[in-house]
């Protein structure tokens, strides 16, 4: 198995090559186990078991305060997902998907009549923000910078907790 990652790492650092642009680098630290949230703190930390490996500041979906529970509410969720997509051609720089909807917001918001909304992200700025805080539709924004590294240390299945 781990010859085939390797193998495959290296195919992917060769179309990359071939395309003419930067090879990513690979991240050598501990595994990131759990990515948590306080959304109040406007912070993001990588963990380790419970040691924090880094820690960002965040924007948050322009309507803040309390957990997403329909599609268009401008709220981040709040709760516990996990990582479970990858886009590198975001139109915002790069994103991990956040496992939102869950069967409870799902079930929440079809029990009134309304959809729970979905494609939260964790993600980039590329210029979108304007400098204003907390812009966007519910994702949680870091700097492009930011996301590149968190790109780097974070697996698809990484536990998310999103907290007030």
């Amino acid at each position: 198995m781990r010859i085939l990652r390797v193998i495959g790492l290296m195919l992917g650092l060769a179309v990359v090559a071939a395309c003419g642009q930067k090879a990513p680098q690979v991240y050598q630290g501990p595994e990131v186990t759990h990515i948590y949230v306080e959304k109040a703190n406007r912070r993001m930390m990588l963990l380790h078991g419970n040691q924090i490996i880094k820690s960002y500041d965040i924007d948050l979906g322009f309507s803040p305060d309390g957990h997403k529970q329909f599609e268009g509410d401008g709220r981040t969720p709040e709760g516990t997902y996990y990582i479970d997509r990858r886009n590198p051609n975001s139109a915002y720089h790069l994103s991990l998907g956040i496992s939102y909807p869950n069967p409870v917001d799902y079930a929440f918001a079809k029990q009134v009549g309304r959809s729970a909304g979905g494609n939260i992200f964790i993600h980039g700025r590329a210029g979108k923000d304007n400098g204003l805080r907390d812009w966007t539709a519910g994702c949680i924004a870091v700097t492009d910078k930011e996301i590149e590294e968190i790109w780097m240390m974070v697996r698809t299945g990484t536990p998310i907790t999103i907290v007030p």
